[in-house]
């Protein structure tokens, strides 16, 4: 009740103050209680979107409840649940159904498939349990109808295409059981395309999309589901430009040109992408919006783990519970004992600046792989996003603009998708 109170305060607080903020930039300097219940009075006109988080693999766990309110900070919290959504002024979320890269044979694929079917399920027995909370969502049309009624809008990403192993078919089902984008790779090369981050690949190496990529593309454009090209190598994403007669999109990626990291996209690149239509989401992970400090302690003791339980992200789908405290417990305890420069809300607004100074703001989104990583100073689970929005507001973002990069830019693209699938040319 003392969270429901605030939040009614806030909001009537906002009605005098958020008419100028539809008008565009204001001189009026506000403290951040008058910020805060503008941001929140933002929150509830506009459609906001988060293109991307791992939550999905929290969810397959028996003992873990989406639909119950964690404390944030605390250990197995995690950073996004149903009511923290609420409290945060978040409308809309893509649960990644996110399967780590393996081995490519058969029974590798055999092995994504069923990670990825049980990560699907979990989403939709969430919007079984609490239909009078959250709703499956496929077109911008569902997310703006729940949001009306006032529910969470439950997308569905595909992180990494090795589920689909060498299968068109499989692609077609996930796309039938939801998934509105398709991440083609994640941190390692795979079938359809090489990653910006893989270890094995050796230069002169590289091949771009590859021919069976290019079958995926094409049955991601029939399917209207959105291309993702988040992780992937800068060949790739050219090729990938080239092949997509739809808009195509980075679910959770930044600017290189201020955080010089291969999973950054370059100034041409956004270029490229915005001349094709599409639109960057920003995500919320330290190394992608800040240069990192050396901190080689902690990278010899991460990698240590990384050797035992598998990467730290996906820790979360570790089958064993046990097994899974244990390794949670040993990241956490590296974490806090090395810890590294964190970015904050600052930093995420000045990658969504460069874009609007660069392209213009049809072309920028939110991403925050958030229980993937992402997490900034200031904006640390869901409950927080609006903090987001108090950044905008206090450079002087016209509500116009907010709405764009909260929702809008990328539902125009999901639409576009969908359109151009019922329409090929």
């Amino acid at each position: 009740m003392k969270k429901t109170s605030s939040l009614s305060l806030a909001l009537t607080l906002a009605v005098v103050l958020v008419g100028a903020a539809a008008c565009g930039p204001t001189n009026v300097a506000l403290d951040d209680k008058s910020l805060e219940a503008r941001a929140l009075a933002v929150h509830a006109k506009v459609l906001t979107v988060d293109t991307h988080c791992d939550t999905a693999m929290s969810m397959t766990r028996s003992n873990w409840d989406v639909g119950e309110r964690h404390e944030p900070g605390k250990p197995g919290s995690g950073l996004i649940d149903l009511p923290r959504m609420k409290e945060g002024g978040l409308d809309a979320l893509f649960f990644g159904c996110f399967v780590g890269q393996g081995p490519l044979t058969s029974e590798g694929y055999a092995k994504a498939k069923e990670r990825a079917l049980l990560e699907l399920d979990a989403v939709d027995k969430m919007c079984q349990k609490y239909p009078n909370l959250v709703g499956p969502a496929r077109t911008p049309a569902d997310a703006y109808r729940l949001k009306a009624e006032g529910k969470r809008a439950a997308f569905i990403g595909m992180e990494n295409g090795y589920p689909i192993g060498k299968d068109l078919s499989l692609l077609e089902l996930y796309a039938k059981r939801g998934i509105r984008y398709l991440t083609l790779v994640h941190s390692s090369d795979n079938d359809i395309c090489d990653s910006s981050t893989d270890r094995q690949r050796k230069p002169g190496q590289e091949r771009g999309l590859t021919d069976f990529g290019r079958e995926v593309v094409a049955a991601c454009n029939r399917l209207g589901v959105m291309v993702d090209v988040s992780h992937m190598s800068d060949k790739s994403f050219y090729d990938v430009l080239e092949a997509s007669k739809a808009p195509i999109f980075a679910s959770h990626s930044c600017c290189r040109a201020l955080c010089d990291n291969p999973r950054n996209l370059t100034d041409d690149m956004i270029r490229a992408l915005a001349g094709n239509g599409g639109v960057l989401q920003m995500c919320f992970l330290s190394s992608y919006l800040k240069a990192p400090k050396p901190n080689p302690e902690r990278e010899k003791a991460l990698k240590e783990l990384e050797a035992k339980y598998g990467p730290r992200r996906a820790v979360a789908s570790i089958s064993d519970e046990a097994l899974r405290a244990k390794a949670q417990q040993e990241y956490q305890a590296v974490m806090q004992k090395f810890p590294g420069e964190r970015a904050n809300v600052k930093d995420v607004v000045d990658h969504l600046d460069h874009i609007i100074k660069l392209v213009g703001d049809d072309y920028a989104g939110i991403g925050t792989d958030f229980d993937g990583g992402g997490g900034v100073a200031g904006c640390s689970d869901v409950s927080q996003m609006f903090h987001v929005t108090m950044e905008m507001l206090r450079r002087g973002y016209s509500e116009k603009t907010i709405g764009k990069i909260w929702g809008g830019n990328v539902m125009r693209v999901l639409q576009k998708t969908i359109d151009l699938s019922a329409n090929p040319k």
